[in-house]
């Protein structure tokens, strides 16, 4: 798989325990957790409303309440990759929370939420621990949540012709694509990512000649698009095609092999044929 270097996520300093959303949660680390909720210490409504903050946290954090703050407890988490402090409000109101974020290692830690918080590379890692089965493995569930964060497109090509210079391999890495290939005997799947661009809906209705506020952060009118489509819209399921039929437009998964030449694509079928 071709690789990038991989950066640590950077905080988002503007967020507030107010501002917080389970989708911008990703993008803050433990430290940041605790900041938050110090900052937070003296706001009455904060407090009177720290189960509901708290899930928000949740969704993207490990949280331990503790109730010992010994020196052996707080060792013990903190081998296991956990963060520990002492949240206060008052003297009747004090917590010593263990945090530690939690890992997106599996397809089925992939949400909505998440999906634009990890890299094209750390995608392809996740899904090359999915057995090595290759984008058909995937549930339709787990390629509708990757595939509303990430352009995917794959092609299935015999070893020896993936990387041919000019061809689509070489294309899509120019154009910022990473590559997880997947062998599949003699033959190889490529899948394809590559992070789309954050589309900025605003939702502002003119009345009056005046613009109606509205609440950036009020997500209960986005809808998800689903644009996953494993073939051309207007082609039919079809069975799969025999040895002799193999051509340039059938042996790929999702897409065309692209500026294939003629004399390309008759040696491919060729060796299809043997």
């Amino acid at each position: 798989m071709a690789r990038t270097k991989q950066q640590q996520p950077e905080s988002n300093p503007s967020l507030s325990i107010k501002s917080v959303t389970k989708s911008s949660v990703w993008d803050i680390q433990e430290n940041d957790v605790f900041r938050m909720w110090e900052a937070a210490c003296k706001d009455a409504e904060v407090k009177e409303n720290v189960k509901h903050y708290i899930q928000v946290f949740k969704s993207a954090f490990f949280i331990e309440d503790l109730r010992d703050d010994s020196a052996p407890i707080r060792k013990s988490y903190e081998a296991r990759g956990y963060k520990v402090a002492t949240i206060k409000f008052d003297d009747n109101m004090k917590f010593i929370w263990a945090i530690k974020k939690r890992p997106i290692s599996r397809v089925t830690d992939l949400t909505y939420e998440n999906i634009r918080h990890i890299s094209a590379t750390q995608l392809l890692e996740v899904i090359d621990r999915n057995f090595g089965g290759g984008w058909d493995s995937l549930s339709q569930s787990i390629q509708d949540i990757i595939q509303s964060g990430f352009d995917i497109s794959t092609t299935t090509l015999p070893k020896d012709r993936l990387h041919k210079k000019g061809g689509m391999y070489e294309k899509k890495v120019e154009d910022g694509y990473e590559v997880l290939e997947v062998a599949k005997g003699g033959w190889v799947e490529a899948i394809f990512a590559k992070l789309k661009p954050e589309e900025i809906k605003l939702r502002m209705q003119v009345r009056n000649g005046e613009d109606e506020d509205f609440d950036e952060d009020d997500d209960s009118d986005v809808i998800v698009e689903d644009n996953y489509s494993s073939h051309d819209e207007e082609d039919e399921e079809v069975d799969g095609p025999n040895d002799e039929d193999i051509t340039e437009d059938n042996y790929s998964t999702m897409m065309d092999l692209g500026d294939e030449s003629d004399e390309e694509n008759s040696e491919i079928i060729d060796f299809a044929e043997e």
